[in-house]
C-alpha cells in the first residue's frame, strides 16, 4: 500500500491510475460551515452536537466531491483538519481518501507535485477579522499571524505552501469574511459563502476565552443550500482549471521567510510574541514553530 501523496501510485493502485487523472486535494475544517452556530456544543467530541456538526461538515465536502468529479476529478484526498476531528468516515463519498493525523512534517499536510490543485471547505477566518463568526488562527490565543508582513490564517499558512510547490487554490467555502479573506490572498479562487458573522472585531484586549466567547454571532444558509452552492462552485472551479488555470493567482514573496506571531492573554501566559525565519523555504517557515 502506498500513501496518497506517493509517487507510486501507478504501481500501488494498478493499470487504472495510469490514465492522465486530476488530482486534488480538500483541506477541511468544521467552524466554517453552515449549521455550526459555536465551539462548545458543535466542535469539540464532549459536545452536545459534535455528531452532528460532523455530518453537517462531511456533506459540504461531499457536496465538494461531486462538483470536482462531474468536472473530471480522477482522485480526490480529503485532510481532515481540525484539531479533534470533524469528519465521519462512514458518511464521506466513497471515490475518495481520506487523511486524518500529521505527516512527517505538518505542512504542507501531504500536499506534494503530484497534486493539481487545493480546495478548501468549512472554513473560518483568521484572528481578528470583522464580521465573522467562532474567529481564530490555530486557536483562540492568536492576535494575528504574519509570513513576510502579510497576515494569514489557517487558510494562508497552507495555500502559500502550495504556491510554493506550484499548486493552484481553486476554492475557498466556508464564511463570508473568508471567503473576502481568500480572496484578497489568492485572486481568482472561486469562493463559497455559506454563514456571516454579525459584529465587528477590534477585540484585541480580550484574552483567549473572553475572544473565544465573543464570536458567536451569525446569519447562516440552509445546510442544503450550503451543500448546493458547494457543489456548484467546485465544479466552476475545475472547469475553470482545465480552461484558464493562470486566472488562479498568489501573491508575490521572496525569501527569507519571516513568520510572526501575536499572541494575546491566556490562563497561562501574557500577551506575547514569536519569530521564526527561514532562509529559502515558506514550507520551512511554517514547520519551525513545530520544530522547538
Amino acid at each position: 500500500f502506498s500513501a496518497p501523496n506517493s509517487k507510486n501510485l501507478n504501481t500501488a493502485r494498478g493499470c487504472a491510475w495510469s490514465l492522465n487523472i486530476m488530482k486534488l486535494m480538500i483541506m477541511t475544517d468544521i467552524e466554517g460551515v453552515a449549521g455550526i452556530l459555536n465551539f462548545e456544543d458543535w466542535c469539540v467530541p464532549e459536545g452536545r452536537y459534535y455528531d452532528k456538526g460532523k455530518r453537517l461538515l462531511t456533506e459540504e465536502v461531499n457536496a465538494a466531491i461531486d462538483g470536482f468529479y462531474e468536472g473530471g476529478a480522477g482522485e480526490v484526498t480529503v485532510i481532515d483538519g481540525h484539531g479533534s476531528g470533524a469528519i465521519d468516515p462512514e458518511l464521506l463519498d466513497e471515490r475518495v481518501w481520506l487523511s486524518r493525523g500529521h505527516y512527517e512534517h505538518i505542512f504542507p499536510w501531504g500536499l506534494d507535485v503530484s497534486y493539481d490543485a487545493l480546495a478548501y471547505v468549512g472554513q473560518h477566518a483568521k484572528a481578528g477579522t470583522p464580521y465573522s463568526q467562532l474567529t481564530h488562527t490555530q486557536g483562540f490565543s492568536f492576535l494575528d499571524m504574519t509570513l513576510n508582513d502579510i497576515s494569514i490564517g489557517e487558510y494562508g499558512q497552507l495555500v502559500l505552501c502550495a504556491m510554493e510547490l506550484g499548486v493552484p487554490t481553486i476554492l475557498a467555502c466556508g464564511e463570508q469574511a473568508f471567503a473576502e479573506e481568500a480572496e484578497a490572498l489568492t485572486p481568482g479562487v472561486v469562493t463559497i459563502s455559506v454563514k456571516q458573522g454579525l459584529l465587528p472585531d477590534g477585540l484585541d484586549h480580550l484574552d483567549e476565552d473572553a475572544y473565544r466567547s465573543a464570536k458567536l454571532s451569525a446569519c447562516h444558509r440552509s445546510p442544503k443550500k450550503a451543500r448546493t452552492m458547494i457543489r456548484a462552485g467546485a465544479l466552476e472551479s475545475i472547469q475553470r482549471l482545465k480552461t484558464d488555470p493562470s486566472s488562479f493567482q498568489y501573491p508575490s514573496l521572496t525569501p527569507p521567510y519571516e513568520l510572526n506571531f501575536a499572541l494575546r492573554q491566556t490562563k497561562d501566559n501574557a500577551p506575547r510574541t514569536e519569530r521564526f525565519e527561514h532562509p529559502d523555504s515558506i514550507i520551512g517557515a511554517m514547520n519551525l514553530p513545530f520544530a522547538q
